[in-house]
Formats: C-alpha cells, sequence, structure tokens
C-alpha cells in the first residue's frame, strides 16, 4: 500500500467516525420531537438527497481540479453541518443538518476513483476493501462515542463530530497529496457530463456498466434503507436506547472491518470479483430477510453479521467491475454517477421502508428489501465476459497518468 493510499484510507476512516457518531443518535432525537417512522425515514432520506444532487458534480470537479480540493471542501460542509445538529431545537433544523451534511457527502465516488486510479486492476478490489474496512471501522468507533457523548447532553454529540472532523481536515490537508495528473482531452472527453452518464445507464441498461451501477445502486439502497426502521426495531422489540445503540453499531462495523480487512483478499484471489460480487449479494438478501426473526437480542446479534458479510463482498467487487469497464477519464464522473443511483436507490428505500413499518409491520420493510436485492442476482451472471486488463481510452495511452481519487460514506 503506498503512502497515498494509506493517507487517503485514514482520512476515510476518520470521516466515518465523525459521520456514525450522530447517525445512530437521529431517529431518538426525531422521536424526541415527535416524529412517525416515516419522518424519521425521510430525515435520513434527505441527507442521501442532499448528496445524489451533489455527487456527479463533485466527481466532475474532481476530474477537472483533483481529488484533494474536492475532499477538503466536502469536509468543510461536515463541520457546517455538524454544529447545525449539535443546536437544533426541533425537527426542521435536523433536516437542514441532515441536508448539509450530505451536501459534503458526494465523494464517495470521488474517493473511489482515487483508489481505482492508484491501484491495478488485479488488486483494485482488494484496495477498495481495505477502504470499506476503514469506513467500518470508523462506523465502530462513532456509534460508542456517540452514545458516550449523548451523555454530556443534546449539544454534545454534534460539537464532538465537528471536532473530529476539522482535525481531519488538518490531517488531510496536511498530508494527503493530490494524485490526478490532468491529462489532454478529447472533444468527446471535454463534453462529456453526468446528464450524458445517467442518461446512458438508463438507456441501455442491458450493458456491463449500466448493470453493475444499477446493482450497486439496488445493493446499497436496500442496506442503507433499513438503517432508520433497523434503529426503530432496536428500540421497540429490544428496548435499546440513545446510550446503548452506539454499542450495536460498533459491534456491526467490528464485524465488517474484519471481513473487508482479513477475509475480502483471500476470497477475490480464490473466487474472482464476479463471483464473489454474486455471494455477496446472496448474503445481504439472507440477512435482510432474517434480520426481523430474531425473538432476543442475542440471537439478533449472530444473524446481523450476514449485511457485514453481504457488503463486504458486493459493493467493492462490483466497483472494481465498473472501474474496468469505463474510460481512465471518465473514472470520476461514472462513480460520482454511481453514487448518484445509489443515492437516488436509498432515498426510495428509506421513504418505502419507513411507510411499510408504519402500515405493514415491523417485519416488512427488510422482506421487500430482501426481495429487490436478490433479484439483482440475475443481472450479474455473466459478468465474466467483460472482464479485462483495463478500460483504457486512446488519449490517457499515449500521455502517462498518475492516477487519483477518493472513497466514501456508505
Amino acid at each position: 500500500m503506498n503512502r497515498k493510499l494509506l493517507v487517503l484510507i485514514i482520512t476515510a476512516g476518520v470521516d466515518m467516525v465523525g459521520s456514525f457518531l450522530v447517525v445512530p443518535l437521529l431517529p431518538f432525537y426525531a422521536k424526541a420531537f415527535g416524529a412517525s417512522a416515516f419522518v424519521v425515514a425521510a430525515m435520513a432520506a434527505s441527507f442521501h438527497v442532499a448528496t445524489l444532487i451533489s455527487a456527479p458534480y463533485w466527481g466532475r470537479f474532481s476530474d477537472k481540479y483533483g481529488r484533494r480540493p474536492a475532499l477538503l471542501i466536502a469536509l468543510t460542509g461536515s463541520v457546517i453541518g455538524y454544529i447545525i445538529f449539535a443546536f437544533s431545537g426541533n425537527i426542521w433544523m435536523l433536516f437542514l443538518s441532515r441536508i448539509v451534511t450530505g451536501m459534503g457527502g458526494g465523494t464517495v465516488g470521488v474517493i473511489q476513483a482515487y483508489v481505482a486510479d492508484e491501484t491495478p486492476p488485479k488488486d483494485r478490489a482488494k484496495a477498495l476493501g481495505w477502504l470499506s474496512a476503514a469506513t467500518n471501522l470508523g462506523v465502530a468507533g462513532g456509534p460508542a462515542i456517540g452514545s458516550l457523548s449523548a451523555k454530556l447532553g443534546m449539544h454534545g454529540p454534534g460539537l464532538l463530530a465537528a471536532a473530529i472532523c476539522l482535525v481531519n481536515m488538518y490531517f488531510a490537508w496536511r498530508y494527503l497529496r493530490e494524485s490526478r495528473v490532468v491529462a489532454p482531452r478529447t472533444s468527446r472527453s471535454d463534453t462529456s457530463s453526468s446528464f450524458r452518464v445517467i442518461g446512458r445507464v438508463i438507456s441501455h441498461s442491458d450493458q456491463p456498466a449500466s448493470r453493475l451501477i444499477l446493482i450497486y445502486a439496488i445493493g446499497l439502497g436496500a442496506f442503507y434503507g433499513i438503517t432508520p426502521v433497523l434503529v426503530l426495531l432496536l428500540s421497540d422489540k429490544y428496548n435499546i436506547t440513545k446510550e446503548t445503540i452506539g454499542y450495536f453499531f460498533s459491534y456491526t462495523g467490528l464485524v465488517g472491518f474484519f471481513t473487508r480487512a482479513f477475509l475480502l483478499g483471500p476470497a477475490v484471489d480464490r473466487l474472482g470479483e464476479p463471483r464473489l460480487a454474486r455471494v455477496g449479494t446472496l448474503l445481504l438478501a439472507l440477512g435482510l430477510a432474517l434480520l426481523p426473526l430474531p425473538p432476543n437480542i442475542l440471537i439478533f446479534c449472530l444473524v446481523s453479521p450476514l449485511l457485514s458479510f453481504g457488503t463486504a463482498f458486493t459493493f467493492p467487487g462490483v466497483t472494481s467491475l465498473l472501474s474496468r469497464v469505463i474510460r481512465v477519464s471518465e473514472r470520476g464522473v461514472y462513480m460520482g454517477v454511481q453514487q448518484s443511483f445509489g443515492r437516488v436507490s436509498t432515498v426510495i428505500f428509506q421513504l418505502g421502508c419507513g411507510i411499510a413499518y408504519d402500515r405493514l409491520g415491523q417485519a416488512a420493510p427488510f422482506w421487500i428489501s430482501a426481495a429487490f436485492v436478490a433479484g439483482t442476482l440475475f443481472m450479474g451472471l455473466d459478468m465474466e465476459s467483460y472482464m479485462r486488463t483495463d478500460a483504457p481510452a486512446p488519449v490517457e495511452a499515449a500521455a502517462p497518468v498518475a492516477a487519483a481519487t477518493v472513497t466514501a460514506k456508505p
């Protein structure tokens, strides 16, 4: 692992500490203001709507001006969002805090493009796995810190998250170096836009890049879609409180870290990316279907790691495959569009899960999500035939390009 990639992974991991310090507490804060499950889901969705709007522009910005400035600006937005959260006195302030933070959350595609450019194709899924491992370590640490900081009063978690983000900004400014070399582009590349790529995914949904983006989007949407109602399920069924919810998220984060750090690499070597992605999709669907069934929290904790295994095997494999079927000069745009589709899917799933939880019962959101994820298995059955060393563009082949991009908040 080179120094640039290591610094990037640390930056992404610390960013997730601040993000998940706040996320598990949001449903409890919203319920204190009288919010229903649908309103809680809508609040969570507002973050992804903001990310959806910003992600393609972050991708284009990073392609044009570099990955490092894109990350630093996004981190600044997160600091502002956390401060608004700290002083929220009503449900609308909570909504505003999530929207502002979400505007800086569109850099996931930027980070993934950074990793894709910095690593050779054969090591790309492993590198993305290490990136996911770092973010899962942040997911493990953030909620526990959040639950502890909740004892300091309502302002504590938000202010602490802002402080962590400020320290992370300094670290990134001081140590993260731009690794993308701007290469001359053809007129076609110059006129490329996120909207053109979005249109291509919709109009050519049978193409490998389009199918990979849709597989990623549905899986991501289902996984994050159930998160708000999962917190409500834990509260309603197992009497979990805001002082203890962080420890559950820390447990799942540690499982995710272990899976990505120690199991993903050997699994890629043994199964290959396409087959591993299918195995991950199957495990994710199974985990979603079983999640509302355990009669007690102990059995629940034995079932929940299926989600960690599923996401650890699915998302890095699908993203690595996508990087092989697109031109190097458009990685930032395509990774941003992938995140845009993921956020659209997440918003739809979160709102749908909120309605299903209120009207159809606690288990309905999980079973509906599982059915959608299982359906994506058919979309990736022949991905082996599209495997290649890379997807070079003619211009980049003539001009040496030292890559660069960065990863995200899942």
